[in-house]
């Protein structure tokens, strides 16, 4: 059996931290709106976020945001079978920087949160440095 790339693994490990932003906000909401309003059709409108289901919210949207070029960038490169010393730092870079990130977010910590989501899209840049 092949072994596995490690930037497949860490794509495989960003997976996982999707799934669970995605249950942090859903958790989160329950504990605010209570299993009924989970449950229900929500169709009426939610009172507004709390601080922390807000900052979760907005986590994963920004995470959303980028996720899906990390995803393209390490398959262009396994595609071109192009892994390298670069693509394992930029692949490390981007998940444990989204890692570091929720946490600066949910911790309300301003200009460190944002050099971070820079080192995260600098992961990708590098990945993306080996198709050119």
């Amino acid at each position: 059996m092949t072994p596995v790339p490690a930037e497949l693994q860490l794509l495989g490990f960003g997976c996982l931290i999707v799934v669970a932003q995605i249950v942090l906000v859903a958790q989160l909401g329950d504990r605010q709106y209570g299993l009924r309003w989970a449950a229900g059709p929500r169709d009426e409108p939610a009172a507004p976020p709390g601080v922390l289901l807000g900052r979760a919210r907005r986590a994963l949207a920004n995470l959303l945001e980028t996720f899906p070029v990390f995803v393209a960038a390490v398959l262009a490169v396994a595609v071109v079978r192009r892994f390298d010393t670069l693509t394992l730092i930029g692949a490390h870079l981007y998940v444990w920087s989204r890692v570091a990130y929720l946490g600066l977010y949910l911790a309300g910590v301003p200009l460190l949160r944002s050099l971070v989501w820079n080192m995260a899209l600098l992961g990708i840049v590098l990945i993306l440095w080996r198709l050119a």
